[in-house]
């Protein structure tokens, strides 16, 4: 189980769910399902509106996930990610902190999600 964080102005308080790691379902998803009002359209990977920060709340290594393609593109054309943090991410197997909730799956660890309620803005 991985406890989930979510943490938005939109919120009264920050909120934790627990997602099961390794499920084919999207952080967009685990939101949907617990009624945080995290932002979306197309989810699909290709308008960035979902774009939010991830934070590891874990002592154990961050687990990288690859980036999609879509999900490198998006970031890349919004301005949220840098060759270098793909270099890190590629290399290093260091993902960024910038993510699309709808391409993301959670991983065995905590996290902290901030998203700011505003399609495309963390």
């Amino acid at each position: 189980m991985a406890n989930v964080t979510f943490s938005s102005p939109l919120l009264p308080k920050d909120v934790t769910v627990y997602a099961v790691a390794g499920d084919t379902h999207t952080l967009l998803k685990v939101a949907q399902k617990n009624k945080i009002p995290l932002p979306f359209e197309c989810e699909d990977g290709n308008c960035g509106s979902c774009v939010m920060e991830v934070v590891s709340l874990s002592d154990k290594p961050f687990m990288a996930q690859d980036l999609t393609e879509k999900e490198r593109a998006t970031l890349v054309a919004a301005g949220k990610l840098s060759k270098a943090e793909i270099e890190e991410a590629v290399v290093n197997d260091r993902p960024p902190r910038y993510r699309l909730a709808c391409q993301y799956i959670v991983r065995d660890e905590d996290i902290l999600v901030r998203f700011s309620g505003e399609p495309g803005v963390v």
